[in-house]
């Protein structure tokens, strides 16, 4: 039985490759690699493991550890399929714009920081062709979640360092992702030159606030000292407190006119979501899952709108259309190609 299995996962990996036509380079050179049934050899004699079914062109230890261990812990939390409410496509939807959003359909897209695969599953209800990858280990997560469900191809890899062929791909989608590499300018267009002329992308980043914000002021308050603890320490504490402090933190934030600001300025971060139709477990969840995010990463550079307007260029030739405005988890930028 075990083998039938591998058999017949072995031959859907290989038939969606076909399928999507995906033309792998080398990472570094930008040649051609032959793949073989555990790894991918490079012209150079140079190995990427197969792991798991999943390429992997990253080293097994990285900046990225944290969110690796994050997304496999909660690995179907922000599924709508599990949690039973449509919040990652809602999210799309008003990011992408119904024009765009209606367009995927066999469209190859570029996933560029998956995750645990949240919007892979969209993409993928969408009937777009998928590559998703992200720089963590929570390839794992989102194979396990979503390999099975159309034409994806998963693989771990660096957004710098992509393994295909410049103008590549009709759609580009990079949320929650940018603002935690150690350069966003360099990650943003290595993504971009992977973009077909006449194709989209779409990025999302973190907003730099001027004033005291619950979703801000207690992050970067403790980031100094959480951003360099042991993960595992972290989460446990996190989990020790976000089930007695969320009941006093939602009395608070339900204060008229005051509660707002009284959350931002006590020094405990809660990521609270109150009313998107989360159930009391669900939103504890929730609450511990985002709140790990906001404090483990090791980089975390929000910027304000003009600052991202800066880094995209939306302002260049090279850019047939373009949209910028605040959403999502803080600026939210629509780009079409010429």
């Amino acid at each position: 039985m075990q083998r039938t299995y591998k058999i017949k996962t072995a031959f859907l990996v290989n038939f969606v490759e076909k399928k999507m036509k995906i033309l792998w380079k080398d990472p570094n050179s930008c040649s051609a690699m032959i793949k073989n049934k555990n790894f991918f050899l490079t012209e150079s004699n140079d190995k990427y493991e197969i792991k798991n079914k999943i390429p992997r062109f990253v080293d097994k230890k990285n900046y990225t550890d944290a969110f690796g261990m994050q997304w496999n812990y909660f690995r179907k939390t922000q599924l709508d399929s599990y949690s039973k409410f449509p919040l990652s496509e809602q999210r799309l939807k008003r990011c992408l714009g119904d024009n765009l959003f209606s367009t995927l359909k066999g469209k190859l897209v570029l996933e560029a920081g998956c995750g645990a695969g949240r919007f892979t599953e969209i993409f993928l209800s969408s009937d777009a062709n998928v590559v998703s990858f992200d720089y963590s280990n929570a390839v794992d997560a989102n194979y396990a979640s979503n390999s099975d469900k159309g034409d994806v191809f998963i693989f771990q890899g660096d957004l710098y360092d992509i393994p295909f062929p410049d103008e590549y791909f009709d759609y580009i989608f990079c949320f929650g992702v940018l603002q935690h590499t150690p350069n966003p300018l360099k990650a943003y267009n290595s993504i971009y030159s992977k973009l077909k002329k006449g194709g989209s992308i779409s990025i999302d980043y973190y907003l730099k606030f001027d004033k005291p914000t619950p979703w801000s002021t207690p992050k970067y308050f403790w980031r100094p000292v959480t951003a360099k603890m042991d993960p595992q320490k972290l989460l446990r504490i996190i989990k020790l407190y976000i089930p007695i402090y969320l009941p006093i933190d939602t009395f608070i934030r339900k204060i008229p006119k005051i509660g707002s600001l009284i959350t931002a300025i006590i020094p405990i971060p809660c990521w609270n979501y109150v009313s998107i139709g989360l159930n009391k477990a669900q939103r504890v969840e929730w609450a511990i899952m985002d709140t790990f995010d906001a404090l483990s990463a090791t980089y975390d550079t929000p910027k304000t709108l003009e600052e991202v307007r800066e880094m995209v260029g939306v302002d260049n030739t090279g850019h047939e259309k373009f949209e910028i405005f605040y959403g999502s988890n803080g600026v939210v930028v629509n780009i079409l190609k010429k």
